[in-house]
């Protein structure tokens, strides 16, 4: 007799944004088929018992096979890093196709669109950085790419070769607002970035651990407090990205206590951090060199309150991958400043492991007993939800059989050897963690099975989606920008 399903998951308990519960998952045609006890047998099973059965990860903010600002190729392939993001318990990845100064945004994102088939191995999407916000890319490119399934766009507000000025910055958001597109912001002040490292270099302060010192806590806050004026300008929905500060994440819940749209995430180096870390002799330090830097413990303590109180409603990793050496953050040589050396830190692998163990494990008293639903919804639900991924960050009948078991008992000290993509180090070495995933499933198909990878090169597939929801604007107009209220002028159409 053929059996109902492809796949049985037996005897674990079923993790939920809304609460766990024991059941049975079944798997037909890479869809979950039925969740339930003394479900029909299965073609093939797996037996969960003691073990949690979790909706994938989802993963929204990485960088892969992309070139800095400065011109310098980042470590991993999308091969290698959706190898890593696997083996840490994801099963989708939001990366970026990076636009540079001069170059065409239609093509960018068809070259990564080609590297990316060639290469992941679990499900993907793009962000679309925008740095030549030219007549073209705002007219033509974006448009067009929005309306084909790329609906989110991503601007910096800092960094001398891409980033975006208050004018083209509305322009942006415009467009945005007018096909239905979330931005997304890498919001920091750049004059002060600018004049702050500039200064430290000239008075000879160029260790690693200065880095943090270049980035003035305080004009996080301003940059976001400019940010959200010209969206609220415009009432268009905006994400802030990796929040690092007590005051960035206070004013984020200012604005949403407004009504505004304003969604945010952090990344566990701000969670786990600190500016101490990057204290360490000669260049050592270069490892915990980010941007905006870590912060200071009083701030991992906010940070998790906004993240308790919805205020913050993501955890991605900004996976940003340089090796230790030559070809990466050393590249200018032993003799290099921080403002020499490339910022960012590799994350796709342990995001999860480290927020498992501290809401789940450890239990953060900001969330009170909820720490497995916090961790399924700010890992998977909410970035599902946000995006637009239909079909993703749950594990309910009809949805894709994205699915992470977890062993909630095993204890891993986090190795540099370890890791599964080619940077070459964790900032989280030598961390402990309890909880890890050792099953992972991508519609349904073995990716990662008790240590070993089962999937091929070019197994994942792009996700189209267009802005949904969270994109859609909240229709409460400003008084200059309201025809009702100023002498008749239409500027959002």
């Amino acid at each position: 007799m053929t059996s109902p399903y492809d796949l049985v998951i037996r005897g674990g308990v079923v993790g939920a944004a809304t609460g766990s519960f024991r059941a049975d998952v079944a798997v037909k045609d890479g869809k979950i088929a039925a969740l339930g006890q003394g479900l029909a047998t299965g073609a093939r099973e797996i037996d969960a018992s003691g073990k949690l059965v979790l909706p994938g990860g989802i993963d929204t903010h990485a960088h892969v096979e992309q070139v800095s600002a400065g011109g310098l190729l980042n470590a991993d392939t999308f091969e290698s890093a959706t190898t890593s993001a696997a083996f840490g318990g994801n099963t989708t990845l939001i990366s970026f196709a990076a636009q540079h100064r001069g170059l065409d945004l239609r093509k960018v994102v068809d070259d990564y669109a080609a590297l990316a088939r060639r290469g992941a191995l679990i499900d993907y999407a793009f962000h679309l950085i925008v740095a030549n916000p030219d007549r073209k890319t705002i007219a033509e490119d974006l448009p067009s790419l929005i309306g084909e399934g790329h609906a989110s766009i991503k601007v910096f507000m800092t960094y001398d070769l891409i980033k975006v000025d208050d004018e083209p910055l509305l322009d942006l958001l415009l467009t945005a607002r007018q096909n239905r597109a979330l931005v997304c912001v890498h919001a920091e002040n750049h004059g002060m970035i600018s004049w702050m490292g500039r200064k430290l270099v000239e008075k000879g302060y160029v260790a690693p651990k200065y880095h943090a010192i270049s980035h003035p806590r305080g004009w996080e806050a301003e940059a976001f407090n400019r940010l959200i004026t010209a969206a609220e300008l415009l009432d268009q929905p905006i994400m802030i990205f990796h929040v690092s500060t007590s005051e960035g994440a206070q004013v984020i819940r200012d604005a949403r206590g407004r009504g505004l749209k304003v969604f945010a995430e952090t990344c566990p180096q701000y969670l786990f951090l600190t500016r101490h870390d990057l204290d360490k002799p000669g260049l050592e330090g270069a490892k915990w060199m980010c941007s905006p830097p870590p912060r200071e413990q009083a701030d991992q303590d906010a940070l998790w309150q906004a993240l308790a109180l919805g205020d913050i409603q993501t955890v991605s990793s900004d996976h940003a991958p340089y090796r230790f050496d030559e070809t990466g953050k050393l590249s200018a040589g032993p003799g290099a400043t921080f403002k020499q050396i490339a910022n960012g830190l590799p994350g796709l692998e342990t995001r999860l492991p480290l927020l498992f163990d501290a809401l789940v494990s450890r239990g953060r008293p900001e969330f009170a007993g909820r720490g497995l639903d916090a961790f399924v919804n700010l890992t998977a639900t909410a970035p599902a939800a946000i995006y637009n991924l239909p079909g993703k960050g749950a594990l309910l009948p009809g949805y894709d059989a994205d699915i992470a078991i977890w062993d909630p008992a095993r204890t891993i000290t986090i190795a540099d050897e370890a890791m599964h993509d080619r940077t070459g180090f964790t900032p989280f070495a030598g961390r402990n963690v309890t909880g890890w995933p050792e099953h992972v499933l991508v519609r349904g198909e073995d990716v990662v099975t008790a240590g070993s990878l089962r999937a091929r090169p070019g197994s994942g597939r792009w996700l189209r989606r267009d802005g949904g929801p969270a994109a859609e604007p909240t229709g409460r107009l400003t008084a200059d920008m309201d025809p009702q209220r100023n002498f008749g002028a239409a500027l959002l159409t």
